[in-house]
């Protein structure tokens, strides 16, 4: 029996992580550029949460992209 019946649905809008793909279709940004901005030491927007599973913490990434005119 699976259990992704149970799991409750959180739009992307109300998610405080968001997985790369979910990253990039929100903001409208390649998934390229998007790594490349991720891999920046300086980045504050990003976390892993696993050996390889990095999420974007959505409301950092809102702020990075309302400061920068270029991105």
């Amino acid at each position: 029996m699976s259990t992704s019946k149970n799991k409750p649905e959180v739009p992307i809008r109300e998610r405080y992580l968001l997985n790369y793909y979910e990253a990039a279709a929100y903001f409208g940004i390649g998934i390229n550029r998007l790594r490349e901005l991720c891999r920046d030491p300086a980045c504050n927007f990003v976390v892993t949460t696993g050996e390889k599973k990095t999420m974007v913490i959505r409301p950092k990434l809102e702020e990075y992209i309302a400061e920068h005119r270029y991105i």
